[in-house]
């Protein structure tokens, strides 16, 4: 299911994070309405309220209004049910199975259907359905009913579709021609580093941790299968040794919402290459550039087509991804460098469930053109179990990137850009073998970040999710302190892995 629009991060973003989800719903204050909005005033409705600086909440929205987003939405609703704070149960108690199934009967009455799989899809660990839904009466039985902490028409995904334009860290397959200035060579025979790596201290950081041993999960766009070097039969290769790169895919590319039909693990897009590149790309003799832990672990998941959380199908693989890699135990790092203007319900239940697992999670804080990039920190980077991550310029005082987001959600920066908003960005490895490109924006950002994390869990193995996050912020310019747009600012890695 191809969307009319280009990938990008964020169109518009918000000022703070979501609030906690609850069931204190808007009430309609009209009679049962017999048409539904057009797209058109369902946008203008959200628009006001993004330029106005609010948060955007679907539980803050009448009756009527979500109604016609779920009309507009393939009739998708997604139900998060529970008590407050309920966002997961691995073993769900026969009181929460009660409240599903009380709930579904409703809809079951509302709605004139037996559940099906066309009609109901459950998830498996987060407490959260899908559901069709064409009633209004059933929209407004439901907002009534206790244990709902949320619905939300997660098949809308209309917002944007007129205005949006490409992000600098969006989705792009073409290889380009690399500035000498913007690599320095070490061995084996020309291994190619980044010029942000020196800015951080990277290379003299990889004198004592290379990241062996460290697992990371890349949740994005999947990896492509014509890089060998981010393979099976390349990854391991010259001083890279000993580690394992695994594909999986939990994107649906369906125009059917119930579907099983997965796309595979295969990157088609560019964006999760460049950001596997980023954190693991091996260090060997290839003349290409290497990546912040050249002997990491990667678990890469194709759970999105492009940046923008904007779709059913994408919302549903990252929260299949994030639930997955929190049952790993071997997993120690999650990176997303994906994003949505407005907190995700589904994703933000699993985005808790793999932080209970003790996942040290990165989110970008937001990439977008730059007439957007006034706004806030943009979901889940606004959530308080991630870490957020955007980039900033390498002049002489604390400036984000063209195109990056800051704000007082923001944990930590990384230089990833020339003064006075220079095209100077990371090279990394291309799509295709031979290739490379560069990548910027507040992804490449956090991908840095998660490769530094790599290398400080490397050294201190024994180390819990706390003590690195510590470590980090102790290795930061900030620290003690806090910056309001920056967070800790910029890590120094030799710092961070001494």
């Amino acid at each position: 299911m191809k969307k009319t629009f280009v990938s990008l991060l964020c169109l518009l973003v918000l000022f703070s994070c979501s609030k906690d989800e609850n069931n204190d719903f808007k009430e309609a204050s009209q009679q049962d309405p017999s048409t539904p909005l057009t797209i058109e005033e369902i946008n203008a409705k959200i628009e006001a309220q993004l330029n106005a600086g609010q948060t955007f909440d679907w539980s803050n929205e009448s009756n009527h209004m979500l109604w016609s987003a779920v009309y507009h939405g393939n009739k998708i609703l997604t139900i998060g049910y529970g008590e407050m704070g309920e966002s997961f149960s691995e073993m769900r108690t026969s009181k929460l199975e009660t409240t599903k199934d009380d709930i579904l009967k409703i809809i079951e009455a509302g709605e004139n259907y037996e559940r099906s799989k066309e009609t109901v899809l459950e998830h498996d660990v987060i407490n959260v359905m899908d559901v069709k839904i064409e009633s209004y009466k059933t929209i407004e039985k439901l907002r009534k009913t206790k244990g709902i902490r949320y619905l939300e028409p997660n098949g809308y995904n209309h917002f944007g579709t007129e205005t949006a334009q490409k992000s600098s860290s969006g989705c792009d397959k073409t290889g380009v021609g690399i500035n000498a200035a913007h690599y320095t060579t070490i061995a084996p025979n020309n291994a190619q580093v980044s010029w942000h790596f020196a800015e951080h201290n990277i290379p003299q950081a990889w004198n004592h941790s290379t990241g062996s041993g460290v697992t990371i999960g890349l949740i994005d766009t999947g990896v492509s299968q014509s890089q060998t070097l981010l393979n099976s039969s390349g990854i391991n290769d010259g001083y890279s040794n000993g580690r394992f790169v695994q594909k999986y895919g939990t994107f649906i590319d369906s125009i059917w919402w119930w579907s099983n039909n997965y796309d595979g693990p295969h990157d088609k897009c560019g964006h999760g290459t460049a950001m596997a590149s980023t954190m693991a790309a091996p260090r060997n003799d290839n003349g290409m550039p290497v990546g912040v832990a050249y002997n990491a672990n990667l678990v890469a998941y194709r759970a999105t087509e492009d940046v923008l959380l904007n779709d059913y199908h994408e919302r549903k693989g990252v929260s299949m991804a994030l639930t997955q890699l929190g049952n790993r135990s071997d997993v120690k790092i999650i990176s997303m460098s994906i994003g949505y203007l407005w907190s995700i319900g589904n994703i933000k239940d699993a985005v808790k469930y793999a932080h209970s697992k003790g996942k040290l999670i990165f989110a970008a804080g937001g990439t977008s053109t730059s007439f957007t990039n006034g706004y806030g920190v943009i979901f889940p980077a606004t959530m308080s179990e991630t870490v957020a991550v955007t980039g900033v310029n390498d002049g002489s005082n604390y400036e984000r990137c063209d195109v990056c987001h800051s704000g007082n959600k923001i944990d930590f920066t990384i230089i990833m850009e020339g003064d006075n908003n220079t095209s100077k960005h990371p090279p990394v490895l291309g799509f295709y073998n031979g290739q490379r490109r560069y990548t910027g924006g507040s992804s490449v950002a956090t991908a840095t970040t998660a490769g530094i994390a790599a290398l400080v869990w490397a050294k201190h193995p024994s180390w819990s999710r706390t003590q690195i996050l510590n470590k980090l912020k102790q290795s930061s310019e900030f620290y003690p302190n806090r910056n309001a747009n920056f967070g800790y600012g910029n890590i120094d890695a030799l710092q961070a892995v001494q």
